[in-house]
């Protein structure tokens, strides 16, 4: 009987929300400032996961396909030598990032769905490459996490440096969140942490921890989508899908467990609830969660003078409504939530240029510009 009248309650809960402000946060507005106009600087493109500048200020975009292509000089062109993908379900060729010293040694990572190792299906690889002209080559698999699933959800997967060059990455809990995301000899639910190399750094968390992934920094994940290197506190930041609320803002610490599915703010997608705690001792909390459910993919912080009005800001794409959502933090709490670009498409990715401008994927359409007017 308890538990009927707390799914029930629950419910209730979940459905007032949907129209109300958030429970730790304000309601979504439309933006304060706007002297800006969005251009379309890559179009035809049909759900642009990744994206990354070279240092002629050309782009690399992966396409969820399989295909990536190299956008310079107003012309698109299709790179060869690109890792087999299992383009099914979210599953495809996902993100793409530069090393930090690409101008010297010329890698180029990526993360895809591959159907490579044990098992049937596909799970999350991280490789990385070179280009050379209109083809990459020394393609080097760093890592797969297995072992394959046809579960064709909860890939993840962002790829970002720190400070010291450290390469971390996401990996979705692959749909399997009883299994996956608090057992650490398991992949899947997690971040983790290589050397540029794919070696594994000698002071990872769980190195000494017999039958433990060893590349794992933080688990307790469930679909992380949105990766920062945070440029005033060199913190990574990411953001995740939760189930039926409860997509969640987190800064990830070294070995900490953040949840998944133990606590959660969401229920389940049929109303049921999933967990009737959304704390416990020793898991961490969010910085931020969003009842109801934005569908969070692509997260950059705005830096630079070309926004004056933003700078510091945060920058998440929402899949489910279909618009760049601007959040302003006042120390660990969010202030105001505003909506950037709206109505265009599905927000997949958002990063900030080197030329500070800021580019955002949209499916269905292709890759555009907000440019201030003023």
């Amino acid at each position: 009987m308890k538990s009927t009248f707390l799914a029930v309650f629950m419910t209730i809960l979940y459905a007032a929300c949907m129209g109300q402000t958030p429970p730790n946060g304000p309601e979504v507005t439309d933006p304060e400032w706007t002297n800006y106009e969005v251009q379309t600087v890559v179009d035809d493109l049909k759900i642009p996961w990744g994206l990354t500048f070279l240092p002629d200020g050309s782009m690399l975009i992966t396409e969820r396909s399989g295909e990536l292509i190299h956008f310079r000089n107003g012309q698109k062109t299709t790179i060869k030598g690109v890792p087999e993908v299992r383009a099914k379900g979210q599953g495809g060729l996902l993100d793409i990032t530069l090393h930090q010293d690409y101008s010297s040694n010329g890698w180029i990572y990526m993360s895809y769905s591959s159907e490579e190792g044990p098992g049937d299906g596909a799970h999350t690889a991280i490789s990385r490459a070179k280009l050379d002209g209109d083809q990459l080559t020394n393609l080097e698999v760093l890592y797969k996490a297995t072992p394959n699933t046809e579960a064709g959800q909860h890939y993840g997967s962002r790829i970002i440096f720190d400070r010291d060059g450290y390469m971390f990455f996401s990996i979705g809990e692959r749909g399997n969140h009883e299994e996956n995301p608090q057992d650490i000899t398991r992949d899947g639910g997690k971040v983790y942490r290589l050397k540029d190399d794919g070696s594994i750094p000698a002071d990872n968390p769980f190195v000494n921890e017999p039958g433990a992934k060893k590349a794992i920094y933080s688990y307790g994940h469930r679909n992380p989508q949105g990766m920062i290197l945070h440029p005033e506190t060199g913190e990574i930041w990411v953001h995740e899908h939760g189930p039926r609320g409860g997509d969640e803002i987190n800064v990830v610490q070294k070995g900490a467990n953040y949840g998944w599915p133990e606590i959660s703010y969401g229920i389940n997608y049929n109303g049921t609830i999933l967990t009737e705690d959304t704390a416990k001792p020793g898991m961490m909390q969010p910085l931020y969660y969003w009842v109801p459910s934005i569908a969070p993919s692509g997260f950059v912080v705005i830096t630079g003078d070309t926004y004056p009005a933003w700078k510091g800001d945060l920058l998440v794409g929402s899949l489910s409504f279909a618009y760049l959502e601007k959040l302003t933090l006042e120390g660990q709490k969010v202030a105001k939530r505003e909506k950037v670009i709206d109505g265009m498409g599905r927000v997949r990715n958002v990063v900030q240029g080197p030329d500070g401008y800021i580019y955002a994927g949209i499916e269905g359409k292709g890759i555009v510009k907000i440019v201030p007017t003023n």
